[in-house]
């Protein structure tokens, strides 16, 4: 028999203990998922202030970023002595910093990326609530975080990235002790992309909006799920989600979607031909409360108003309007329930036939003792039809206790409204054992 066939043929017991030896490595290769993994999703707090109603998110030493789903950067106000990164002003990464034009930004002008004076790249942060905006050095920075398993953090973690530096008169409107702005569009260089690569995750983020003026916060979690609530400990928000397309725009990070329909009560609103096709409809924390172009404002107003009137129980008595709000009512004439006010759905309908429905927690807000508005705002400035606007703006109040995800990767928006037990505030920040 030739010297190679022997060598190939273990003997009988050898074999026996290669057999073991295959099937301890074998277990021990099932087992390590569950007890050795290593966590790499990063969660931060997500707190509300009550005078600007923005949301910022508190990382570790310092940094207070506010919270801009549609911003393309990640910016703060850096120290007089800071050092510029080593980014040449043509680099694919200062490209990648100045790929979207912030409309009314003359600064950001083409001819004054690179001269002579200044040879390492500049970005342009925006405010997004004035619309100001800057030029600053593009610098190397870190967000200082925990990693979670979706239930509880867990270990800290540096997640190195990139930001533009701004001046401190750029923070003008923005919430009393924020240092900057944390972009959560579909840009390359906005935080979530920038967790993505860092930790190796998915480009995408879970996002629960707290809601009241507790101190408690919500919860954001940077590369996906699970996400768990004290409320409900063995329940997994992130596989409860409905999904719906988000729609690309070109030169727009922002996060758009598409509403098929609306419906009040359960009837369908009629609207003008194209009114919810023209300029689409997109996802924003910068406003407080979602805003409607007037032509799909005013059908969404009246249906709701006359929806109202026809529901029984006791007569809602129309008082004078709250700015910027239209439509208030005297809180003594609305029957309440666990849902908020017993007031008409409105529900939209999504691309893919999802429907998002927003009971009276979320289509109503208390702005003064007594009474009660829809939280609905026309746009101001902007005609009916307008392309150059988009016919909705989903606002923050909307999304408050509701879980969002936002996924870059898939390219869809998910949601999943909160039972009224179960809070955002409700994640717990203690870390385990």
């Amino acid at each position: 028999m030739p010297h190679s066939q022997v060598e190939s043929t273990p003997p009988p017991r050898k074999m026996a203990r290669l057999h073991l030896l295959v099937l301890a490595v074998s277990l021990a290769a099932l087992a390590w998922p569950a007890s050795c993994k290593r966590v790499r999703s990063v969660l931060a707090p997500v707190t509300k202030d009550p005078a600007t109603r923005l949301y910022t998110m508190p990382f570790h030493y310092g940094a207070n970023l506010v919270v801009d789903i549609a911003g393309p950067l990640v910016w703060s106000t850096c120290a007089p002595d800071h050092l510029p990164a080593a980014f040449p002003c043509k680099s694919a990464t200062c490209r990648l910093a100045n790929k979207y034009h912030v409309p009314g930004c003359t600064e950001s002008a083409a001819d004054k990326l690179c001269d002579s004076s200044h040879k390492v790249c500049r970005a342009f942060p925006y405010n997004p609530v004035t619309g100001a905006c800057a030029a600053g050095d593009l610098i190397h920075t870190r967000f200082v975080a925990n990693t979670t398993d979706g239930k509880n953090p867990a270990s800290q973690v540096n997640v190195r990235g990139d930001a533009a530096c701004a001046p401190s008169k750029l923070l003008e409107s923005l919430p009393q002790g924020a240092s900057g702005v944390a972009g959560l569009a579909g840009s390359d260089l906005a935080l979530p992309a920038q967790v993505a690569s860092a930790q190796k995750v998915p480009n995408k983020f879970l996002l629960c909006l707290p809601r009241g003026l507790s101190s408690d916060p919500g919860v954001a979690v940077f590369g996906g799920g699970p996400l768990h609530f004290m409320a409900q400990p063995g329940r997994d928000y992130g596989k409860e989600l409905a999904y719906t397309p988000l729609v690309a725009k070109k030169g727009n990070p922002a996060h758009f979607i598409s509403i098929k329909s609306i419906a009040v009560d359960n009837a369908r609103v009629p609207f003008p031909a194209g009114a919810l096709t023209t300029g689409g409809a997109v996802l924003c924390t910068r406003v407080s409360f979602t805003m409607l172009r007037s032509d799909v404002f005013l059908p969404v107003l009246d249906a709701f108003t006359k929806a109202l009137a026809k529901q029984g129980g006791p007569v809602a008595k129309a008082v004078k309007p709250y700015a910027p709000f239209q439509q208030c009512y005297d809180t003594r004439t609305l029957a309440i329930t666990r849902n908020g006010y017993l007031v008409p759905d409105v529900t939209l309908t999504l691309g893919g036939g999802k429907k998002w429905t927003w009971d009276g927690l979320s289509s109503m807000v208390d702005m003064a003792p007594g009474t009660a508005c829809l939280a609905l705002v026309q746009m101001e400035g902007v005609k009916g039809g307008d392309n150059s606007a988009p016919a909705v703006l989903i606002g923050g109040f909307q999304m408050e206790n509701t879980v969002v995800e936002f996924d870059m990767k898939k390219k869809r928006f998910g949601f999943a409204r909160l039972p009224s037990f179960t809070q955002c505030s409700h994640f717990n920040f203690t870390r385990a054992g």
